[in-house]
């Protein structure tokens, strides 16, 4: 068979077809380039950016633990709520819809125009709504994908303003703001967790990973605060401030035998479930964060000292100057003139020349050293944000005029705290306790984890001097005595008053404000209370034993029949006026 040299002759091919060949494998070269460098440079870019589309991070918080009286009844408690969010772009004729959101929502119209036409891909309608406003945008049949309804909650005063500035408040997130939910934020606040949520192309929910199904619960704060006891307090203060026209008041109670506080009252007071509508002001506890010039209330404390430097007994006698003295330039006046007075008539009467004369016996360094000891130049830590140390300058500093305006109470600055807290010495026999407000932190399983009990900081008197002083505050509530109207029938009230002059815009003393006050305890034999009653400004008498001791009549009375504390023996009042001059222990 014979072939044709034709049959062996190469095909040439055409050049057109060789560019599209060029161009494809170009093509595949370029594609292959990009898949690598997606794969390897931006592979978890990408893989975060597709999990966005199908999954989503929820971040839950455990229950904010709650806050108990020293009974066990709620003060603070966390209850479920829920927040509205939306996705304005997924909002059909949204300026339409927007007049229903803002009906149901209890919002004005014009804040919900505004978040809808935001041009953000979400938004709140609004957080912690309640139960009716959360139905009422239900009812609304707003597209699935357009709206989110998110779990939350929402912290909840059950008594409203009672002890408002001692507890506090949260924020709309949860963290403490004031007061104890400030200061104890760590322990009450729930633990956070993170899950993850796989949800379908309409944002729905198809489940979650296996992460932790729930948080772990703050732990609840027991407080030693008495309900009781508070509300009584709260009552007496309001009716002291109202009644004489004053600016503001406060009364603090105090267990004089373990430093614990059963109550503390501040006038004018706020709800903490509706907290944005007062004044900062208002919100805090000015017990502890306040400090002023207490007046007459620290001749107490002088002669505290003055007994236990051994210069002095409550026999010794002074010249009262018929009223006037002059000391450097300057005039001490008292309401009356007098002659020679015993230190115990001067304590009952409150002369301020017989104060001036007891410090210039003992000397500045006697007072200031007293003074000291009795906690007036430290920061009380009770358990409270706050708390100021008040104001003892260096004894060295002071000039005869000082010393003798510090002696009966101006010159210096407590607060109402300190002042409870060093008369409860006088009251449980001369120890200086460490006040406190919390008494015991319980976690969610109910297993105790911090207990707080009574704390001795040091011995500030004998108990002779004791015995002394509460004879001579007894005598204060006695007939003749500043303090007549602090008296209760079948207890013995030992008590001081105070009044005090206040600084103008000048710096200087004026006769136009004052601070009135009431210090005391009962009964005196094992005292159960130890209160201060502190009135602000007021307009309709002015007199510490006029305006203040009344309220102290009423919240001393009040507590004691509650603790079902029985009227003292007949006479006991006389067998302690003759232990007192006996020197005998009480």
């Amino acid at each position: 068979m014979r072939y044709s040299r034709k049959q062996y002759e190469p095909v040439k091919i055409k050049p057109r077809i060789i560019l599209v060949g060029v161009f494809f494998s170009l093509l595949y070269l370029v594609i292959a380039g990009r898949v690598t460098y997606l794969q390897v440079c931006c592979g978890e870019m990408l893989a975060s950016r597709a999990s966005g589309e199908y999954q989503r991070t929820c971040v839950t918080s455990g229950k904010r633990g709650t806050i108990f009286d020293r009974n066990h009844n709620e003060l603070a408690v966390t209850v479920d709520a829920v927040s509205i969010g939306l996705h304005p772009s997924s909002i059909p004729e949204a300026q339409i819809i927007a007049p229903k959101l803002a009906r149901a929502a209890n919002l004005e119209l014009g804040a919900i125009k505004s978040k809808l036409s935001s041009g953000r891909s979400f938004v709140w309608l609004k957080r912690l709504m309640t139960d009716d406003e959360a139905a009422a945008v239900r009812q609304l049949d707003l597209p699935l994908e357009a709206i989110e309804y998110i779990p939350e909650q929402k912290r909840v005063y059950p008594n409203s303003s009672l002890a408002a500035q001692l507890i506090g408040f949260t924020g709309i997130d949860g963290n403490g703001l004031e007061g104890v939910e400030y200061a104890w934020d760590d322990e009450l606040r729930g633990k956070t967790v993170s899950r993850t949520i796989l949800m379908d192309a309409r944002k729905r929910s198809l489940g979650a990973d296996d992460g932790p199904i729930g948080s772990a619960d703050g732990n609840d704060v027991i407080l030693t605060i008495d309900s009781a006891i508070q509300y009584i307090a709260e009552t007496a203060l309001e009716e002291a401030v109202v009644d004489s026209q004053a600016l503001s008041g406060m009364a603090v109670v105090m267990d004089p035998g373990t430093g614990e506080i059963l109550a503390m009252a501040n006038y004018p007071c706020f709800n903490p479930n509706d907290f944005g509508n007062y004044g900062r002001d208002v919100w805090r506890n000015r017990i502890v964060t306040d400090a002023f010039e207490p007046g007459s209330i620290m001749k107490v404390f002088l002669a505290a000292g003055s007994i236990e430097s051994g210069l002095c007994t409550p026999d010794s006698v002074f010249f009262c100057e018929d009223g006037e003295y002059m000391i450097d330039g300057h005039c001490i006046h008292d309401s009356h003139g007098y002659g020679w007075l015993t230190m115990r008539e001067i304590i009952k009467i409150s002369s301020n020349i017989g104060a001036v004369k007891i410090s210039e016996k003992i000397g500045r360094k006697n007072l200031w050293e007293t003074l000291r000891r009795f906690g007036f130049d430290s920061r009380p830590d009770i358990g409270c944000p706050g708390g100021t140390e008040g104001l003892l300058s260096f004894y060295t500093q002071w000039t005869a005029v000082d010393t003798s305006a510090i002696a009966f109470g101006q010159g210096v600055s407590a607060s109402a705290i300190q002042l409870v807290t060093a008369v409860s010495a006088i009251a449980n026999g001369g120890l200086l306790l460490k006040p406190y407000v919390v008494s015991a932190m319980v976690e969610p399983d109910g297993r105790l984890v911090r207990y707080r009990d009574r704390k001795v900081i040091r011995r500030v008197i004998s108990e002779q001097t004791s015995v002394y002083l509460k004879e001579m505050m007894a005598a204060v509530t006695t007939e003749g005595g500043t303090g007549e109207k602090a008296a209760i029938e079948g207890y013995t009230v030992c008590g001081k008053t105070g009044t005090a002059q206040k600084l103008n815009d000048k710096g200087k003393y004026t006769d136009k404000n004052y601070v009135a006050s009431f210090l005391g305890f009962a009964p005196s034999d094992n005292p159960r209370v130890a209160v201060l009653v502190v009135v602000n400004s007021p307009k309709n008498g002015y007199y510490g034993g006029i305006v203040a001791a009344p309220a102290f009549r009423k919240i001393v009375h009040e507590s004691l029949n509650y603790f079902g504390v029985p009227p003292e023996k007949e006479g006991r009042r006389e067998n302690m006026l003759v232990l007192a001059k006996k020197g005998v222990n009480g």
